[in-house]
């Protein structure tokens, strides 16, 4: 039986149960896939009138095996994680009342050194590949990545005491990086997608839906890590408090969009492959197994990190980790995850 690690169940009607230590996946007694608990390391549910027995959902928790569930836009509606895993306390205690002191701050400044310096990274690293077939191109995008790169000294500069001295500069630097960065992508694109820029929520267009699928399994990765890390996913630093928003789960995801999403989906457009939509402006139930299938394998894929190259999923869990251990006090500095582009 080969080994699975991700399984994703997203046909209508399909059934979830367990045999003999594995999953099954089953659909009018005709059985669609099987996956060892021994190897597992999430299920991904994306469809529709999908069910699941409780001896499989136990299976799961005992395993500590996540089961993540997906709309059709990629936004996570629920996450099923075993009961134990919320239950601590001196993490969480030091999490909130860092908000309150210098530690938020440095966190939130660290938050968004990561996200500036991987999209100035990835501008340079699009850019290598057309240095011979199209040198203005490849100037243009260099420079890019510099401009990028240049409000990090903007963050540098900024001086209070909490995150709420300075949040409104942090996202304004952010956003304004954010605008080249995304004007600069646009122009390695294929005309054929007719790139409209970047939009969330409710876009329409086939690399925009294909982004916010790809960010929606990535959310999972990063909640999951938090969560086991000890920590709130709910008490963020940059993103500010609102009921039902995961704070820290976006402040978090900011290290590694680019790393795992945006480098997926644009090297998936430019290599011709399919990002369809249907009628209403949703992915295809095709494009979304696509996605989700280059999504986790980016995310298996070794990058170096802390003297030794490790899969991206393991440095996001140890990221989660070094959170934690900083506002415990047990870390001095907490130091965002930088790609080797």
């Amino acid at each position: 039986m080969p080994i699975v690690q991700q399984l994703i169940v997203d046909e209508y009607g399909a059934f979830v149960g367990k045999h003999s230590g594995r999953l099954q996946v089953t659909k009018d007694k005709e059985k669609l896939a099987e996956a060892p608990l021994l190897h597992l390391e999430q299920v991904l549910v994306t469809g529709q009138g999908i069910g699941f027995s409780a001896d499989a959902v136990r299976a799961c928790c005992t395993a500590g095996i996540p089961i993540y569930f997906l709309d059709s836009r990629g936004r996570p509606y629920a996450a099923l994680y075993a009961a134990g895993l919320t239950g601590t306390v001196l993490t969480r205690r030091e999490q909130l009342l860092a908000y309150t002191d210098r530690r938020g701050l440095e966190l939130a400044l660290a938050f968004a050194r990561g996200k500036i310096e991987n999209q100035a990274g990835f501008l340079r690293y699009a850019a290598k590949y057309r240095q011979e077939t199209d040198p203005d191109l490849y100037q243009e995008m260099r420079l890019c990545a510099d401009e990028v790169r240049d409000h990090l000294e903007e963050l540098r500069r900024l001086e209070g005491n909490t995150v709420d001295d300075v949040r409104f500069q942090i996202l304004s630097a952010e956003g304004r990086a954010a605008q080249k960065y995304w004007s600069a992508l646009k122009s390695v694109l294929p005309e054929q997608y007719g790139w409209p820029g970047r939009k969330g929520r409710g876009a329409k267009d086939s690399i925009n839906a294909a982004l916010n699928y790809g960010y929606g399994i990535l959310y999972g990765q990063i909640e999951r890590a938090l969560v086991l890390a000890g920590l709130d996913p709910y008490g963020g630093f940059i993103h500010a408090d609102r009921p039902g928003k995961p704070s820290l789960v976006f402040d978090l995801i900011e290290e590694f969009r680019q790393v795992v999403v945006d480098r997926t989906i644009v090297g998936m457009a430019t290599k011709g492959m399919k990002l369809e939509l249907d009628d209403k402006g949703l992915l295809v139930e095709r494009s979304r197994r696509d996605i989700a299938e280059k999504v986790l394998e980016r995310l298996e894929a070794a990058e170096r990190y802390e003297r030794k190259r490790q899969p991206l999923r393991i440095i996001i869990q140890s990221q989660a980790r070094h959170i934690a251990t900083f506002v415990r006090g047990d870390r001095p500095v907490y130091e965002p995850f930088a790609a080797k582009w």
